[in-house]
């Protein structure tokens, strides 16, 4: 090869090469987009044309939201909505609270018992506690049947924790130093250096814990027993697999109700329109702190 010569990848894309990264992205759109069409237009449309479409429909000639309004009106996914929000919202807090204090004192030398802790959190990479033991764990602390049982046995992942600590790593440490002499405390090193520099990590993080919290329904399963405390998730699952029946719903009257369908859907739609709102305010941090460590200078 000639000295000269460009890598393949450094050459100009030929106009074949574009049409076929844009049929590729396009093929990849349609698998994407067209799951989430369906389950949105089966939700508005009328008995009639899903029955005369064999269940789904992938566009409603007359659109309709009694199904939105039949399951909103029952009570059951209104309540479970609020479960699910107060459990993701103090959740998210309370794990990225931790996740972060406990990555800092393990990303600065000279913490006391770091190495011990630090062992603690890798080894949970390898041993599980189970079902089991976690729920024997849960039953002797008094947490069943109650909201707690649904964030503390989960609050802090070691994965996130470690990520976390190796960002905290890569900053600086002459910008620790230098505040240090300037007479700041640890706290006020993390509130005003560390975090601000560790937005997007944090942020990748928060959107992790969100999204478990919000789409978790086995630990509901198993730790409570009242149906009035269960989140959407798990009235969701009881629902769409099981055919439940929503309370509050006069099944009796199925010809004034909405097909089974269509409110299956609509508590679909439901539950995945919380993350689609939040994620665009996110993506770029998401983005920023997935390469984060991937090119070094």
């Amino acid at each position: 090869m000639s000295s000269t010569t460009r890598p393949v990848w450094m050459e100009k894309p030929t106009a074949l090469g574009n049409a076929a990264k844009g049929g590729v992205l396009l093929v990849i759109v349609g698998l994407v987009v067209f799951p989430f069409l369906l389950v949105v237009s089966t939700s508005l449309a009328s008995r009639q044309e899903i029955t005369r479409n064999g269940g789904f429909v992938l566009w409603p000639t007359d659109p309709t939201l009694s199904a939105y309004t039949t399951v909103l009106s029952g009570g059951v996914v209104s309540r479970a909505v609020l479960v699910s929000l107060g459990v993701t919202l103090v959740g998210t807090v309370f794990s990225l609270t931790a996740t972060v204090l406990t990555a800092y004192g393990l990303s600065r030398r000279g913490t006391w018992g770091q190495r011990p802790l630090l062992m603690v959190v890798l080894l949970t990479f390898l041993f599980t506690p189970g079902i089991i033991p976690s729920y024997l764990m849960v039953k002797q602390l008094g947490l069943l049947n109650t909201y707690a049982s649904l964030i503390l046995p989960t609050a802090i992942s070691a994965f996130n924790v470690i990520i976390v600590r190796g960002f905290f790593q890569s900053i600086p440490g002459e910008l620790i130093d230098s505040a240090r002499i300037d007479g700041a405390g640890e706290w006020r090193i993390l509130a005003t250096i560390v975090l601000p520099l560790s937005k997007a990590v944090v942020a990748v993080v928060g959107l992790f814990y969100a999204v478990g919290y919000w789409n978790s329904f086995f630990t509901a399963l198993l730790y409570l027993s009242d149906s009035d405390k269960w989140p959407l998730q798990l009235v969701l699952r009881s629902y769409v697999l099981q055919g439940a029946p929503l309370g509050g719903l006069d099944t009796g009257a199925t010809e004034a109700l909405p097909p089974q369908q269509a409110i299956q859907m609509a508590v679909v739609v439901l539950a995945i329109i919380p993350i689609l709102c939040v994620y665009p305010f996110v993506q770029r941090h998401f983005t920023k702190g997935v390469l984060t460590g991937a090119v070094k200078g």
